[in-house]
């Protein structure tokens, strides 16, 4: 039970920047309940300011260092959110040619991105090629000589490192792992000097780099620094084969605060990553990390409405206008999200224990699991730590137009994606 009264003026756990003042809950300068009445719900919010704070953590943790940042894009690929970390001088992480365009049309330096992913197509590789991109991260052998002839084709040569799959398990959902040996993503730790091999042998292809990527939500330091160890190893063993590596890229992964979590600062992470690479004798090398739940996660919160209140004889049902559609993680992974009144009750009321759920058509269209609220039809609750993996996995199932998207900086406050209509849903297709 989620047994939460917070009390006016205390910040709340694991949400930079969100407060309640007077009863009323903030994020930066911005009251939300004004928010709300002015955009509709339901609204996702995020903090300038919490993102910025986020990524600081980094730059503190690189400072000194040749290091770069590539935010990656998946965890949240709003416009706005992009031309933040852009202008705060980041690369970009991405996955498919519709991240490519995003990011080039937020103002990314093509030479800042890097383009991970198991499928990329022929198309996909030509674009990126054409673009001008920093590197791919290239995940299997065959997917080497593809990219070859993509790059024969336009004349260029293809900047790539491998990524290698090291087999240490990220200590996370299972859903979100991808560094164990069962894993779909990258190249098995056993294949990977072989791999540099070939890759080295294709003149088409300049080999520049090593990637790793374990998983997404790690709380842990441990499974880091074994990842680290494994792909120093490997470092090792592939210059002894003549092969020069420009860079060594740790991807991302750290995780957020939903539910008491408490994963390392990324600064501190750092200093811990930055020790072992020193000792091993490659300080001289560029750094580049892959971080997104970290950057966003508790820089948004999603504002939705209580709409009915279901008393059952073993269940409550606080049925709210927000869905699966809207927040899929709850859904997808049975994920932990903090839910909490955008106004507080009166201190002597009685609250009530509901399940909070949605109206799509699934039984699984929940948000949250016997959570104590003091609330009534019309009353809004906020949804925490929604920044991350919440719009960027939205759709528009039971044909629910996408929510409003707001982006606030100290008191102001921006529209940064206007609410789908059911007539944007249907746009593309035709009638026979």
């Amino acid at each position: 039970m989620n047994a939460l009264t917070p009390a006016a003026g205390i910040s709340l756990p694991g949400a930079p920047h969100l407060a309640y003042a007077n009863g009323r809950l903030t994020l930066e300068a911005c009251d939300l309940s004004e928010l709300t009445a002015r955009f509709g719900s339901p609204l996702f919010v995020y903090s300038k300011a919490s993102m910025l704070d986020a990524l600081g953590a980094y730059q503190r943790g690189f400072q000194g260092r040749r290091a770069r940042i590539c935010y990656a894009v998946k965890a949240n690929p709003s416009l706005a959110v992009l031309q933040v970390f852009a202008q705060a001088g980041c690369g970009f992480d991405i996955v498919s040619g519709g991240e490519l365009a995003r990011v080039l049309a937020a103002g990314a330096q093509p030479a800042h991105i890097i383009f991970s992913g198991v499928g990329k197509t022929r198309a996909e590789m030509t674009a990126a090629l054409s673009a001008g991109i920093g590197c791919f991260n290239v995940e299997s052998e065959s997917e080497l000589d593809v990219l070859s002839d993509c790059a024969k084709a336009l004349g260029v040569r293809a900047p790539v490192s491998i990524r290698v799959n090291p087999n240490v398990d990220a200590k996370t959902h299972p859903y979100i792992s991808t560094g164990l040996r069962d894993n779909k993503f990258g190249v098995a730790h056993e294949r990977t000097v072989a791999a540099y091999r070939h890759a080295a042998s294709l003149p088409d292809l300049h080999v520049v780099g090593i990637d790793c990527h374990i998983g997404s939500q790690i709380t842990q330091s441990t499974p880091y620094l074994d990842a680290m160890d494994r792909v120093l190893d490997l470092v090792a063993e592939v210059e002894a084969q003549g092969i020069t590596l420009e860079h060594i890229d740790f991807g991302g992964g750290l995780g957020i605060n939903y539910q008491g979590d408490s994963p390392p600062a990324a600064d501190a992470l750092w200093a811990e990553l930055l020790q072992r690479i020193d000792k091993r004798g490659h300080a001289d090398k560029l750094l580049m990390i892959e971080p997104g739940r970290s950057l966003v996660g508790n820089a948004g919160v999603c504002i939705t409405e209580v709409l009915y209140l279901k008393h059952g004889e073993h269940k409550n049902f606080c049925v709210v206008d927000a869905a699966m559609n809207d927040l899929p993680r709850p859904a997808m992974y049975e994920a932990f999200h903090q839910i909490v009144p955008l106004r507080l009750g009166q201190p002597t009321a009685s609250a009530q224990t509901y399940d909070v759920v949605g109206p799509v058509c699934e039984s699984g269209d929940w948000l949250g699991r016997e959570r104590s609220l003091l609330v009534a039809p019309g009353d809004h609750l906020a949804v925490l730590s929604a920044g991350a993996y919440c719009m960027s996995m939205a759709s528009n199932y039971n044909t629910r137009g996408k929510a409003a998207e707001v982006l606030v900086d100290g008191s102001s406050a921006r529209l940064i994606r206007s609410r789908e209509t059911a007539q944007d849903c249907f746009r593309l297709e035709q009638l026979l």
